[in-house]
């Protein structure tokens, strides 16, 4: 499967600006996925160069390629620190980070991430995990779907919908994306089912890969790795990724509360490259209806 069958990578060009790749510099691709970004990165890499690719996922381990200057590590971006110490690295000069999920893993009925197939609830990411959307449905109480839907989903019955899936899993578990797709039929709002499947699907999947944690923990540690003036390069499809980024690269903190030193000046260990997120061209979300909702925030480390 070639990189453009399994993912097309949004705002290509800008990702590789953000980074301002040195020729002999060690850089990171933390979502190597069809390996878009990764082969870019390694053409403006001299022999002195290094790339790390990341990825947790089986499909995006059959994409790795073999290329003196980079190496494939299977494993959560979470565990950035642990694994480039164990290659031996303690500091790099650049970080990107493309989140979400890829074309491939939407378009694998397999793996249940869409609710254009029928298929099992499953949306791992790593298909090792033990938690599934099945079992997020089926296991959780009716308090804790109402947060997962509520906040991960934004979804604005969340309350009503955590209590119609204990209602019907009582009678009847929830086994597959039809048969959810049954009862999401039931609670969306008039002609916007398709905006209310998707927000509550976002909020399944975020919750079985624990998302959320995963970049929280993963953000702190690339502060540890960046050599000064490293770039960090990160690009999230909803809003609240975005905002943890943005909060962390603006203020040093997740939740955007500000710490200054004596005279007044802000505590931080990054610094916006780019005042505001870069969205896609026009030209470009035409041709990869992805690309609508990324936002790019480039940071470089003081």
């Amino acid at each position: 499967m070639s990189a453009s069958e399994y993912h097309i990578p949004v705002m290509l060009q800008q990702c590789i600006e953000g980074l301002a790749i040195r020729p002999d510099g060690v850089y990171v691709d933390l979502t190597f996925g069809g390996g878009g970004h990764s082969k870019e990165i390694l053409k403006h890499l001299g022999p002195e160069g290094h790339l790390y690719g990341f990825d947790q996922d089986d499909d995006a381990a059959r994409n790795a390629f073999e290329h003196p200057n980079f190496t494939f590590v299977q494993a959560n971006f979470r565990d950035l620190k642990r694994y480039l110490r164990l290659y031996g690295v303690s500091q790099v000069d650049g970080i990107l980070a493309d989140l979400g999920i890829s074309s491939h893993q939407i378009d694998e009925p397999s793996r249940g991430f869409s609710t254009r197939f029928d298929g099992d609830l499953d949306m791992r990411m790593n298909q090792l995990g033990s938690v599934t959307a099945k079992d997020v449905l089926n296991t959780y109480e009716e308090e804790k779907l109402h947060k997962v839907f509520g906040i991960y989903g934004e979804v604005k019955n969340a309350k009503s919908l955590a209590q119609a899936v204990v209602s019907e899993r009582a009678s009847q578990p929830f086994e597959t994306i039809e048969q959810f797709k049954q009862l999401l039929q039931k609670m969306a709002p008039r002609n916007r089912e398709f905006k209310y499947f998707a927000q509550v699907f976002q909020a399944l999947r975020i919750e079985v890969n624990d998302e959320m944690g995963a970049l929280e923990e993963m953000l702190y540690q690339t502060v540890e790795v960046l050599k000064p003036e490293g770039r960090l390069v990160v690009m999230s499809y909803h809003s609240l990724e975005d905002r943890m980024v943005k909060n962390f690269i603006n203020k040093g903190k997740l939740q955007g509360e500000v710490e200054k030193d004596f005279y007044g000046n802000l505590i931080r260990p990054l610094e916006p490259v780019s005042r505001k997120a870069i969205q896609a061209r026009p030209e470009e979300v035409s041709v990869n209806n992805r690309a609508r909702s990324a936002k790019l925030r480039i940071a470089k480390k003081l």
